[in-house]
Order: structure tokens, then C-alpha cells, then sequence
């Protein structure tokens, strides 16, 4: 792994702790969706139009410290980029916390190159997280997550449709270099309501909880 300087710093809810990532890996987990014929569909719909088939379902795209962010503020170039609602897998000294974060990315580098894409744009994630005392039992499925665009609702509903938390996290380390280092990875979205990408300057990303509990996260793109 390659050093770098970039340190991400976490607060850990119900505790006040932080936790601080130095040297880590960063991906964004795609195709996660627990439907493999449905995913598979969706990939040979891309293929049509010249997106190539990812080698493995899901797939985890590498990307660089740098590009993860809690500052609430992202830059972009001219092409059409947009958020998206997603669980963030963290493992920080061998244990597990859950937060919330957006996949934000290049729309149209998409169409033609999808690890380039999630390349060209920072990914924004929330300060505070959730300590995960066993992924095994940590379930999803009845965690609502939501995002909106400009205060417009952008995106809504249950994550049942993802695979879970622990076969993200357990094929991650499998298919990958983590070895026993620490991690931050993106674990997949939701379809969007009016099923059409959008831009904007001010963006909320959301999980509630079954409990109740809310983790939550705003950031506005320059």
C-alpha cells in the first residue's frame, strides 16, 4: 500500500471517540446488487452501448486516499457529475464502523470508462459513524436511505436490494490487498425516482436506521 498523507477522521456516535485512518485502502464497491440476474441485465444493457463487462459481480474499483472527503466541499470539471446514496464500509484497527457517504461521479466518463470514472471526483462521506460490534448480524435491509439534490428528493427507499454488509466487507478482503490494514469502501445505492442523473450544487445523503438512528451527510460541489 502505497503511503500517503491523507488522514480521515471519524467520530464515533454514542461514544465521542475518533478514529483517525491513515495509512488505508480505498474502494467503491459496484454491481452490488443481491439480484444477480438483475445485475447482470443491467451489465449487458452497458455493454450495448460499449461499457465493458466488469471481470468479477460485485466489482471494487481502487482508488486513492485522497479521493475520500469530510469536508462537506467538492470540486468538479465541466462534464455532468452527481451524488448518490451509499453505506461506507470502514475497518480501522480491526474493527468495523458503518457511515454514510455519496458516489459522487463523472456521468458522461461513465458511458465509456466506469473505473475512470469513479476516479474523476471525490467522494464525500460523513464525519460520524457507527461502531459495528458484529457484521454478521448487521443488517440493512430495513435501513432507509435517501439523497437529495438541491433539496429536492433525488433518491428513497429500503437497502434490501444490496447484498449484505458482511459478503461486501468478506469478498472485499478476499478479492483484494487489505490484508489486515485499514479500509474505507463505498457498498452500493438505490435506483434514483425520476431515473435520471442529475447535477446540482447542494447535496444530502441519508441512512436511517431501523432504530432510528440517523447518520447523515452535506456537501456542496463547486
Amino acid at each position: 500500500m502505497e503511503n500517503k498523507t491523507k488522514q480521515l477522521t471519524f467520530k464515533v456516535k454514542g461514544t465521542g471517540d475518533e478514529i483517525t485512518l491513515k495509512n488505508f485502502h480505498a474502494f467503491v464497491a459496484g454491481y452490488t446488487g443481491r439480484d444477480t440476474a438483475a445485475v447482470q441485465q443491467h451489465i449487458d444493457e452497458l455493454a450495448e452501448i460499449g461499457v465493458p463487462a466488469p471481470k468479477e459481480i460485485p466489482t471494487f474499483y481502487s482508488v486513492t486516499q485522497d479521493h475520500y472527503d469530510t469536508s462537506g466541499k467538492i470540486s468538479k470539471d465541466e462534464n455532468l457529475t452527481s451524488g448518490e446514496v451509499e453505506p461506507v464500509y470502514i475497518r480501522h484497527a480491526g474493527k468495523i464502523y458503518l457511515g454514510v457517504g455519496s458516489d459522487h461521479t463523472d456521468r458522461d466518463l461513465e458511458t465509456e470508462d466506469i473505473a475512470a470514472s469513479k476516479l474523476a471526483c471525490a467522494k464525500p462521506v460523513s464525519y460520524q459513524v457507527i461502531a459495528v460490534d458484529d457484521i454478521s448480524s448487521l443488517s440493512l435491509d430495513e435501513c432507509t436511505a435517501r439523497s437529495w439534490v438541491d433539496n429536492l428528493l433525488y433518491q428513497e427507499g429500503k437497502l434490501s436490494g444490496l447484498r449484505t454488509p458482511k459478503n461486501v466487507v468478506d469478498l472485499l478482503i478476499e478479492r483484494t490487498d487489505v490484508g489486515d490494514d485499514d479500509f474505507i469502501c463505498l457498498g452500493g445505492t438505490l435506483p434514483l425516482l425520476e431515473k435520471k442523473f442529475k447535477s446540482g450544487g447542494a447535496w444530502r445523503v441519508q441512512l436511517e436506521l431501523p432504530n432510528g438512528e440517523i447518520l447523515e451527510h452535506t456537501y456542496t460541489v463547486n
